[in-house]
């Protein structure tokens, strides 16, 4: 029988103690609710990154609205381009060579070919069983003159194995050249933003004399290329250590992971890695820390017993931050997150052990299909937790926002004290993409 769904709706299970969280799905997987918070980055933001590069998608209609909003949002359509799989096209063609012949027409109507490509195939190919590598290696032979980067947007594998902004990362770098080795260039690969010069670890890199190279910061496709210089790879974000590490593989250098975390005690240990590799001297940690905890008691002093909602989009740790504040006495209620990574399973049991008001909240259960709004006044940490919150007082970050190390946890103290002090648009800001990249809204 039909139901119908009124204005309140029981949220108890989407809402579950941490001390009840399974590892890694503390929520079951179930029909999925989408919140209109999309302030992360997707595959249409990630290919753009490559200065000069065009990409094309190949599938349905109904499979391009999202991408072509995304390209048109970021003022890029004319680094944009479709071709379109009709029904008649399964029944009576031939999937590769409808591709092919596709894309060379996009290109040839083109005013000059760019020098890579990204080609998207998409679900279909799998099904259908397409052979991947003829289509590339006419398209090859066709276009000598262009990089193709094999690419996929096929959302049936997002929950098993690699994802597919993990195979586009990795896919990515693919085209960089191996180059002669130069000892004083660094590459930090994997993440979408350029990592801040205030942090740690272009402090220690600068120091030393180093040139940094980031996909965020090439101008042109040559400095693109000229990633293949590097003699060390340095990777930060979980997303993207799968490509770095191949990259790193494929060229035969050194590679370092090194992620975004709130302890010390890991943030040292990164540190001394790094600094190993470079032979050269270890910065004063112990001023870095005294320079946090200094940092931290001045935001909790301002911001008090102010319940806290803390979301997976703000950062790749999101249980690590929830420890990190309660560590210091932070009064945090909620941590929306529907999976945990390896990276964070210590931090649960933590989290376990230490805490009893703490709940985790699922950001796709379907009974969070209305904003929660709680007596008291919520600072959220982070886009997700402001809708599910309803709150006006968040901070507006994805990916850590470039930051990384001791100061990376300075920078989020100073961003919750502005939270805290100013309010924002939170129905204009969360519907947002790709926090941090080009955008025309």
């Amino acid at each position: 029988m039909l139901k119908r769904i009124g204005q309140d709706v029981d949220r108890t299970e989407a809402y579950i103690p941490v001390t009840e969280a399974g590892y890694p799905l503390p929520f079951p997987r179930e029909l999925e609710f989408n919140a209109p918070v999309h302030g992360n980055w997707n595959i249409v933001h990630i290919g753009m990154l490559i200065p000069g590069a065009h990409q094309i998608y190949v599938g349905s209609d109904n499979c391009m609205r999202g991408v072509v909003m995304t390209a048109a949002e970021m003022n890029a359509q004319d680094r944009f381009s479709m071709v379109l799989i009709e029904e008649e096209d399964i029944l009576e063609g031939n999937l590769e060579d409808l591709t092919i012949e596709g894309i060379s027409e996009v290109i040839r109507q083109m005013p000059s070919p760019p020098p890579a490509i990204l080609v998207f195939l998409v679900c279909l190919h799998h099904f259908l069983g397409s052979d991947t590598d003829r289509i590339y290696g006419e398209l090859e032979e066709r276009f000598p003159d262009i990089d193709f980067i094999r690419c996929w947007m096929d959302p049936i594998m997002q929950k098993h194995g690699l994802t597919p902004d993990q195979k586009e990362r990795k896919a990515m770098l693919d085209p960089i050249p191996e180059k002669p080795v130069d000892l004083k260039t660094v590459n930090i690969l994997g993440g979408d933003m350029e990592t801040e010069e205030r942090s740690d670890l272009m402090k220690i890199l600068s120091s030393g004399g180093y040139k940094v190279r980031e996909l965020p910061r090439c101008k042109t496709y040559q400095d693109y290329q000229d990633m293949g210089e590097a003699f060390l790879n340095i990777c930060c974000l979980p997303a993207g250590e799968y490509g770095v590490k191949e990259f790193s593989r494929r060229l035969n250098r050194k590679y370092l992971y090194l992620p975004i975390c709130f302890g010390y005690d890991e943030i040292e240990e990164n540190i001394e890695k790094l600094c190993a590799v470079l032979k050269t001297e270890k910065p004063d940690v112990k001023a870095e820390k005294n320079r946090c905890e200094e940092a931290i008691e001045k935001a909790k002093k301002m911001i008090g017993d102010t319940p806290i909602a803390i979301d997976y989009l703000v950062h790749p740790r999101p249980l690590g931050m929830a420890r990190m504040l309660i560590e210091h006495e932070f009064n945090v209620k909620t941590v929306y997150i529907d999976a945990i990574t390896p990276e964070e399973q210590k931090d649960l049991e933590w989290l376990k052990q230490n805490t009893a008001g703490l709940e985790l909240g699922s950001t796709m259960h379907v009974k969070q299909r209305r904003i929660r709004h709680d007596s008291e006044e919520v600072l959220a940490v982070g886009p997700k937790a402001a809708w599910f919150e309803g709150t006006s007082h968040f901070v507006n970050m994805v990916e850590a926002g470039g930051s990384w190390g001791f100061d990376g946890i300075c920078h989020l103290m100073e961003r919750m004290m502005e939270a805290y002090q100013e309010e924002k648009d939170t129905r204009d800001l969360v519907p947002r993409k790709g926090l941090g990249c080009a955008s025309c809204i």
